[in-house]
């Protein structure tokens, strides 16, 4: 069995190995790290051989950290980041390359559109009818989006929303509320088989699956990192956040949001940002949470999601595709039965 990890801001893991008797045999780990002295590979490899092959990517790595000289020193890796690509070689995972993948830039849709066709996309992938898809949402018009599990009446200031004209919605994914207008956010929705992320914690799989937002940002002389557990981030703020939901046919639903620009004053009227929420930020004010990528790049929007599109393309291909007539009608009844109706939006009063 084969494996590959590319650690989010690190290296290559590439593991080989075999099963017998339900433990782990053979095992030979190679990749583009570093790693002294050179004696601390065979040493990787003597932890892991012997191992169940259930052992989680938690405890292989601490087999790995018991076995390592004491004098060893690990560059562009960790012992659990080995863990991962054996259980991904275990468990037969997938890697971005091995899919042919459809890129849609969409013509400016409603938002309430938008989180249907999350939902809609999530379940064509995992039903085999649509590959692998990268979406950017291209916006209508303005919204606040709750988090699926989010207290509505903890999260919104009604009145300021409705004084602004600002609807207020209810996404399928967990995560905090976010702001969000037509000219000052970059948001991307990205729909994979469950495969993809097979073998990986939930918080390995953020930064995995957002690897190539890290590498377009810093092309863009950003200096880009990820923030456990989705925060996308650099020195000078905070640019955006992720959220996921993993469907029960398979598939799996992963997007973040980046603040282009930001109107923080209409932000902090429609929403209702405490200090609990900043307490583990290192600040004391939500304007000064988040640095917009205009400031950051001094480019165009447009030039900012093409320079996006271009990277992903780069590193995994993709041709550009379109949302079709069945799954916008499809879109439109889920508004009308779930993400339009009341019962959706006060699900958590």
């Amino acid at each position: 069995m084969h494996g590959e990890y590319k650690v989010p801001g690190g290296k290559l893991v590439v593991v080989d190995l075999d099963e017998q008797d339900g433990r782990i045999a053979g095992f030979r780990l190679a990749g583009d790290f570093f790693l002294e002295p050179d004696e601390a590979l065979g040493a990787i490899d003597a932890a892991v051989n012997g191992l169940p092959v259930t052992a989680s990517a938690a405890e292989i790595g601490e087999a790995i950290k018991a076995g390592l000289p004491a004098d060893a020193v690990l560059l562009g890796f960790t012992p659990e980041s080995v863990g991962v690509a054996i259980r991904r070689a275990l468990q037969h995972a997938t890697s971005f390359a091995d899919y042919a993948w459809t890129i849609i830039d969409d013509e400016p849709r409603l938002p309430l559109l938008h989180v249907a066709l999350d939902e809609v996309l999530t379940e064509e992938v995992g039903a085999g009818r649509r590959g692998p898809t990268l979406r950017f949402w291209n916006l209508a018009g303005p919204a606040v989006y709750l988090g699926s599990f989010q207290s509505y009446k903890n999260e919104v200031e009604p009145e300021a929303a409705e004084r602004h004209g600002i609807p207020v919605i209810r996404r399928i994914t967990g995560g905090g509320a976010m702001f969000s207008e037509p000219d000052n956010a970059i948001t991307y929705s990205l729909y994979v088989p469950g495969d993809l992320v097979q073998g990986m914690s939930f918080q390995d799989s953020y930064a995995f699956l957002d690897a190539w937002v890290i590498e377009a940002l810093k092309a863009l002389g950003i200096d880009a990192f990820y923030a456990p557990l989705n925060d996308i981030t650099s020195a000078k703020g905070k640019i955006g956040g992720a959220a996921q939901k993993r469907l029960a046919a398979g598939a799996v639903l992963h997007h973040a949001t980046m603040s282009y620009d930001i109107d923080a004053d209409k932000m902090t009227e429609v929403l209702r940002i405490g200090k609990e929420k900043l307490s583990d930020k290192g600040t004391t004010s939500a304007k000064k949470r988040v640095d917009p990528l205009k400031s950051q790049t001094g480019m165009p929007k447009a030039e900012v999601q093409e320079a996006l599109k271009a990277t992903f393309r780069k590193l995994y291909g993709g041709t550009d595709g379109a949302l079709t007539e069945a799954e916008l009608e499809t879109a439109a009844e889920r508004i009308r039965t779930k993400f339009g109706t009341r019962e959706w939006l006060h699900r958590v009063p």
